[in-house]
């Protein structure tokens, strides 16, 4: 099982980010890998999306049921799909009015021989993901 770990300190508030973060439908107009997203149910404690992920030429879908508490944290994990397992969670901790610390920790596996390849290359997708949303908030900041 691979896992990866980000922290970044934003100057932005909790809410803020917690909002991008949550906003699955967006993400293929910011994600290049994400080639689709589906929300199939969301509460303000819960969703249930799928992504498509575009890597390596192969799409890549998988569903996971989100614990939403805002503007804390969203904690993943993997339903269905092409991933042998995924959990994660991302954490919004609140320095002041308009500054946070982001965390976010994943483990992953990957399901097959066939879908080995995918391995480093999904894990440098989540090795970013930190940054994007950064880059996402400057972007939608202006």
């Amino acid at each position: 099982m691979k896992k990866v770990s980000r922290t970044a300190l934003v100057p932005y508030s909790a809410e803020h980010m917690f909002d991008l973060v949550n906003d699955v439908a967006a993400y293929p107009s910011f994600l290049d890998w994400c080639v689709k997203t589906q929300v199939f149910e969301q509460t303000s404690s819960t969703m249930r999306a799928e992504l498509t992920l575009g890597l390596l030429g192969q799409k890549v879908s998988f569903t996971t049921r989100n614990t939403l508490v805002r503007p804390e944290s969203i904690e993943l994990q993997l339903e269905s799909g092409a991933l042998k397992s995924l959990q994660g969670q991302w954490r919004f901790k609140s320095l002041k009015a308009d500054a946070c610390k982001i965390q976010l920790d994943v483990s992953f596996a990957i399901n097959g021989l066939l879908m080995r390849p995918l391995e480093p290359v999904l894990e440098k997708v989540l090795d970013g993901l930190v940054d994007q949303f950064v880059q996402r908030a400057k972007a939608v900041s202006r």
